[in-house]
């Protein structure tokens, strides 16, 4: 199957001389949500402002269903729904009008029923007549997203979209945009919420510094890089660690009332059964004891610093 993007060793060096992205090389396939992190100033926003015509690369080639991005321009972005960070459309139109008005951009026929159905979807019907200077933050930020929509794209991008806004706009794009993926649009996302990407990606990107550190399916990345914590919670506090658990190198949390152990899941040696025994016989005791798994927030970080 024809990916829905291929990026080929993507550069972007801007007149400053700032190199916003270095070989940049990516696949996304059709019908995915592909999750994009990374820190501010990374390159997000570049690396989505080339592919949907609005940033010219100073080196590479990408495609969008199989068309060059320069060559077939206009077919390709016509594919492409954007929802950028930044609030930017006339306030003082409606906004019956202004999605409306996005479609014929795209020289797509009128076709109201659908534009009202983008409306109600996103709770914007009853609004449809006021300007949209007269809305609140998150309203404007839905009618940026029916914009983006309004002419149909097989491909959305959403940079940053939840940013800021309130936790039922929150709610109601992503039950959107799990529809969108069931009808078979692409979904690309940039977001600093992580737990978002960790609920809601098939894959994950992380960028750092202009440079794609790594892309991997959800699942097999936290199982791949994740990390285990077995938190003990003793029968006494303790002031310092015995030296005789030292190479365990257990973290004293908790003004000393808990020991923390982290292993790798991967390795053929975890060392708990010797932690046990060690703790027994430097007379630690523990009256219990739990297991947590390093989530998506700590890999990203571990991730990011190890580029530093």
């Amino acid at each position: 199957m024809t990916p829905a993007i291929s990026v080929s060793h993507l550069n972007k060096t801007y007149a400053s001389g700032f190199r916003a992205l270095k070989d940049i090389n990516l696949e996304i396939r059709a019908g995915e949500i592909f999750a994009l992190l990374g820190p501010n100033g990374a390159g997000k926003t570049t690396l989505i402002s080339i592919i949907c015509g609005i940033v010219t690369p100073s080196g590479g080639r990408v495609l969008v269903d199989g068309r060059d991005i320069i060559a077939d321009y206009r077919f390709t972005r016509s594919l492409i729904g954007l929802v950028p960070q930044e609030l930017s459309t006339d306030m003082f139109s409606s906004v019956w009008t202004t999605v409306s008005f996005s479609r014929s951009l795209f020289g797509k026929p009128s076709q109201p029923a659908y534009l009202q159905k983008i409306l109600k979807d996103l709770s914007l019907w009853d609004k449809r007549d006021n300007r949209i200077a007269t809305l609140s933050g998150g309203m404007k930020r839905r009618v940026m997203i029916a914009k983006a929509l309004s002419h149909e794209p097989r491909i959305l991008f959403l940079d940053e979209p939840t940013a800021g806004v309130d936790v039922e706009l929150r709610k109601d794009m992503w039950e959107m945009v799990r529809a969108l993926r069931a009808s078979g649009v692409t979904i690309i996302l940039t977001t600093h919420y992580i737990e978002e990407a960790e609920q809601m990606a098939d894959r994950i990107g992380v960028i750092n510094k202009g440079e794609l550190i790594l892309v991997e399916n959800k699942a097999a990345l936290i199982r791949k890089l994740g990390q285990k914590q077995l938190t003990l919670e003793l029968r006494a506090p303790i002031e310092a660690i015995p030296p005789a658990l030292a190479k365990h190198r257990l973290t004293l949390t908790e003004n000393g009332c808990k020991l923390v152990y982290s292993y790798d899941t991967q390795s053929e040696h975890i060392g708990i059964t010797d932690l046990l025994d060690d703790l027994h016989s430097a007379g630690v005791q523990f009256k219990d004891l739990v297991t947590t798994e390093r989530s998506l927030e700590d890999i990203f970080v571990g991730l990011v610093s190890e580029r530093q």
